[in-house]
C-alpha cells in the first residue's frame, strides 16, 4: 500500500495522487496546472497504459484537465466519479481540447512567419472524445468494489455540482487502512447545491488547503452587494464584466440576478441585460437542471417544486456563436458580461477585458480564487497595464472582489471538515494550497489540534500500511527550459504509445499461439517500416 504525492504539493493546481494496492495502479484526479509552475512535478511512476482506474473527485480542469492526455499516452482503465461530474466533465474537456487547439493554430500563424517549428497542442479534441467512454457514474454515498481488496465510496464535498471527497478502503491480506481524498471543500450555505458532507473515519487524510490560512467570518449579502455594484457601474454609462468560471460560479450568480431582477434592486435600468458569453456554462447550466435530485439544496429545491427556474429570467441572453460574442461589446447600453475563464487565462473573457478594462466608468468583479501568476490575479492586485492578445491595455476600470464568494471552504470550513472524524486519523497530508499556506496550515493542525499533519512535496511516497515515508525528495523550482531544448510532445507521444503497446504485450500472456504470432509479426513488420 505506497501513496506517491504528483500534483498540487504546495501548489493550488494540478491535482493529482497515486495509490498502488492489491497489485493495482490508481489515480486520484489528474489536474492540469493553470498559471506559472513553482515547483517540479513528479512523474507519474508507471505509463499511462498501466493505470487501472482513476478515481475523479470533482470536474474542475485543475483536477481533470489532463485526463485528455492520460489517454492519449495510452490510459484505458475505467475513470470512477459521480453521475454529474460525468456529465460536466464531458463539456469542459471537450472545451479545453477547444482551447489546445485554438491556441496551436494561433501560435503557429505566427510560427510560420518566423520559420519557427510548428507549436503541437497538449491534446486534441480525438483525446478528449476517447476519454469519455472511460467514465463510469456513480451515485453519492454508494459503496462499491472496485477490484478484490478495494471498496470506494464518494461523499458530497459541497463544492460544485457533483463534487465528492474519496473514501477508499485497502485490504492486502490482514492489513485493511482506510484512506480518505478530500477532493476541494466547499462553503456553507452556498446557493443551490448542498452543504459538505462530513466523514467519520479514517487512518489517512489526503485534504485540500486553498484558503488555509483565511477565515471569512460572516458571509457577506451577495444579493445586496450585487446590486450595489451593478446600480454604480450602470449609473456611470459602464459595463460591469465578471470574469466567472463557467461550471458552479456562473449559475450561482445567475441564482443572484434573478433575484435582483425580481426584486428590482437596480432602479433606472429596467429591463437590464445579462450576457452569459460561455458556449460551455450555457451546457453546463443545463446539466445543473438535469441533476436537480442528487445536488441542489432545499432552497433550490423548493423554487424548483414551484415551477420557478432558479437560474433563469427576463433579460438572459446566452451566447454561443463568436458572432453573438462580438456584438455584445458593439451594444453601448450597460450591461452585466459573465465570460470565462475564471482566472482570464484564456477563452472569451479576455477579448471582454480588452474592451473594457481602459474605460473608467466600466467595473471589472472577481467573484473567485486567482492562483498566482495568473492575468485575474494581476489585475486583482494593482497591475496597471496588462498584455492581451499581444498588445497592451491600461488597466482604467474600477477593480473589485466579491469577498467570500468563493466554492471553498475558508480556514474554519477546513477545520470543521477535519475535525469532524470520530478519531482523529494516523497522519493528515496537507496538499492543493500555495507554498506558505501549505506550512502554515500543517502546522495550525499540529498545534492546535492535536493532528499528525505534514505538507508533502511532489514526489514524496508513503507506505500506508508500515505508517512510514519511504521518500521525501527536496522540491525543485522550475526552471524555464529554452524552446530549443524542450521535449518535443510529439515524441513523448510516440514514446508512450510504445508502452502501451508493452503494456498489451503483457495482457496477451497466455494467448493463442496462433494469434501471438500474428501479432509478433505485425510488430515486427511495423518496426522494418520505422527502422532507420
Amino acid at each position: 500500500m505506497k501513496l506517491t504525492f504528483i500534483g498540487a504539493d504546495h501548489e493550488v493546481t494540478g491535482s493529482c495522487h497515486f495509490l498502488e494496492a492489491c497489485g493495482k495502479h490508481i489515480l486520484v484526479d489528474c489536474g492540469m496546472e493553470q498559471g506559472p509552475n513553482v515547483y517540479e512535478n513528479h512523474e507519474i511512476p508507471v505509463p499511462a497504459a498501466q493505470i487501472d482506474y482513476l478515481l475523479l473527485t470533482h470536474a474542475h480542469i485543475d483536477h481533470a484537465g489532463l485526463l485528455p492526455l492520460l489517454y492519449a499516452h495510452g490510459f484505458r482503465g475505467k475513470i470512477y466519479t459521480t453521475a454529474a461530474t460525468k456529465d460536466l466533465a464531458g463539456i469542459m474537456l471537450r472545451d479545453s481540447a477547444h482551447i489546445q487547439m485554438f491556441e496551436a493554430e494561433w501560435r503557429n500563424r505566427k510560427a510560420r512567419r518566423s520559420g519557427k517549428e510548428p507549436y503541437v497542442p497538449l491534446y486534441t479534441m480525438e483525446d478528449a472524445e476517447g476519454v469519455m467512454p472511460l467514465f463510469c457514474g456513480v451515485a453519492y454515498g454508494k459503496k462499491f468494489s472496485l477490484c478484490d481488496g478495494i471498496e470506494v465510496r464518494f461523499t458530497d464535498a459541497g463544492h460544485l455540482l457533483g463534487s465528492a471527497s474519496v473514501e477508499v478502503w485497502l485490504q492486502e491480506g490482514d492489513i485493511r487502512k482506510k484512506i480518505v481524498f478530500s477532493g476541494d471543500i466547499g462553503n456553507l450555505n452556498q446557493p443551490l447545491i448542498k452543504d459538505p458532507q462530513y466523514i467519520s473515519e479514517a487512518d489517512y487524510v489526503v485534504m485540500e488547503s486553498t484558503y488555509g490560512n483565511r477565515r471569512q467570518g460572516e458571509p457577506p449579502d451577495y444579493v445586496g452587494e450585487l446590486a450595489r455594484i451593478i446600480q454604480e457601474t450602470f449609473d456611470k454609462g459602464g459595463n460591469l464584466v465578471i470574469p466567472s468560471f463557467a461550471v458552479g460560479r456562473t449559475q450561482e450568480l445567475l441564482y443572484f440576478l434573478r433575484i435582483i431582477k425580481q426584486e428590482g434592486r437596480v432602479r433606472g435600468h429596467d429591463g437590464f441585460e445579462v450576457y452569459v458569453d460561455s458556449p460551455l456554462a450555457v451546457e453546463a447550466t443545463h446539466i445543473f437542471s438535469r441533476n436537480v435530485a442528487d445536488c441542489f439544496d432545499e432552497e433550490a429545491m423548493d423554487l424548483v417544486s414551484r415551477g420557478i427556474n432558479p437560474t433563469d429570467f427576463a433579460g438572459l441572453r446566452l451566447c454561443i456563436t463568436s458572432d453573438q460574442s462580438r456584438e455584445i461589446n458593439f451594444d453601448p447600453r450597460p450591461k452585466v458580461i459573465l465570460s470565462a475563464s475564471g482566472m482570464c487565462e484564456a477563452g472569451r473573457i479576455r477579448h471582454h477585458l480588452k474592451h473594457n478594462l481602459w474605460r473608467p466608468e466600466c467595473t471589472v468583479l472577481f467573484v473567485g480564487y486567482q492562483a498566482y501568476g495568473t492575468l485575474g490575479r494581476a489585475i486583482q492586485e494593482g497591475a496597471e497595464e496588462v498584455k492581451l492578445f499581444g498588445e497592451p491595455v491600461e488597466v482604467r476600470a474600477r477593480i473589485l472582489t466579491l469577498s467570500g464568494m468563493s466554492g471553498h471552504a475558508d480556514q474554519a470550513g477546513l477545520i470543521r471538515w477535519v475535525t469532524a472524524f470520530s478519531e482523529k486519523p494516523r497522519r493528515v497530508f496537507v496538499v492543493h494550497g500555495e507554498d506558505a499556506v501549505c506550512d502554515s496550515f500543517s502546522a495550525l493542525l499540529r498545534e492546535e489540534y492535536g493532528l499528525s499533519a505534514t505538507a508533502p512535496y511532489s514526489g514524496t511516497v508513503y507506505d500506508l500500511a508500515a505508517d512510514v515515508c519511504l521518500e521525501s525528495p527536496p522540491p525543485v523550482r522550475v526552471v524555464e527550459k529554452p524552446a530549443a531544448r524542450r521535449a518535443s510532445p510529439v515524441y513523448a507521444r510516440l514514446l508512450s504509445a510504445g508502452q502501451r503497446l508493452q503494456a498489451v504485450i503483457q495482457h496477451n500472456e497466455g494467448g493463442a499461439n496462433k494469434d501471438l504470432a500474428k501479432f509478433a509479426d505485425q510488430i515486427l513488420a511495423l518496426c522494418d517500416k520505422w527502422d532507420r
